[in-house]
């Protein structure tokens, strides 16, 4: 079992899934079964939102080393937002991954695999590449970790590309002259479609120390969102700091 608390600084959401900027902390359990079965449960808090705190997960999994070089994890995450409002809505409630990690000392590749649905689904693909460098033992601590890496985010977006009027245009003008306002039929339509593409390139330099069963990890972590075919994208290239402490009990 593990306990954490996170805190994180000026995010631009690197699967432009949630879609808002975090402040705050984001205290943390986990249980871990030999079998590789998982549970987890995170809440996050910020001051720049009301109830403070905005949006709990809860997640559960499984992971294993399949052969020498190749280990998977799946995982199953559900979002609990505690006041939908509009400044940290999203469509996606749920979400289901898949991820594999492909090892060749001191690189490892990865490619994850997420399913996100809700009140819309979309789909994203992320592969990854990350060198570790690793000491044990060294000045007082067990262990010191770091870990760059370097991602590129695919993905699906519903997006509204056009708006276009009605075939019959005319007809409904005409008949909206002889309505009230709130009887009016529409004069036109959002065009919507899903398109698929390039969404982000991520940027990434963990550093983790280790001493018993404590772990500290820092990490600097930097997007460029890129906008989709025909999609009005608000997000800005940018950086965020984050620092987790993990106490890791075992029983």
């Amino acid at each position: 079992m593990a306990f954490r608390a996170g805190y994180n600084s000026n995010v631009v959401a690197t699967s432009r899934t949630v879609g808002f900027n975090l402040y705050g902390i984001s205290p943390g359990i986990s249980y871990y079964h030999k079998s590789g079965l998982y549970a987890d449960g995170t809440t996050y808090y910020s001051q720049q939102y009301s109830p403070n705190f905005y949006l709990s997960i809860l997640s559960g999994g499984y992971m294993k080393t399949a052969f020498k070089h190749w280990s998977f994890l799946t995982e199953y995450s559900h979002y609990f937002y505690s006041h939908p409002g509009s400044a940290i809505y999203s469509p996606y409630t749920n979400n289901l991954g898949a991820f594999n990690y492909f090892e060749f000392k001191p690189i490892t590749l990865r490619l994850d695999y997420y399913f996100y649905f809700g009140e819309k689904n979309a789909h994203r693909i992320l592969p990854g590449v990350m060198f570790r460098w690793e000491k044990k033992n060294w000045i007082g601590l067990d262990r010191i970790s770091f870990f760059p890496s370097f991602s590129v985010l695919f993905g699906s977006e519903r997006i509204t590309a056009d708006y276009k009027f009605y075939p019959d245009y005319l007809q409904r003008y005409q008949k909206n002259q002889t309505l009230p306002p709130n009887e009016q039929l529409p004069l036109y339509y959002a065009d919507n479609k899903t398109v698929f593409g390039l969404m982000n390139y991520s940027f990434s330099a963990p550093l983790s120390l280790t001493k018993k069963n404590w772990t500290v990890l820092v990490s600097y972590t930097y997007n460029i969102p890129r906008a989709l075919p025909d999609e009005d994208l608000g997000l800005k290239n940018g950086g965020y700091v984050s620092l987790s402490i993990t106490r890791y009990i075992t029983f």
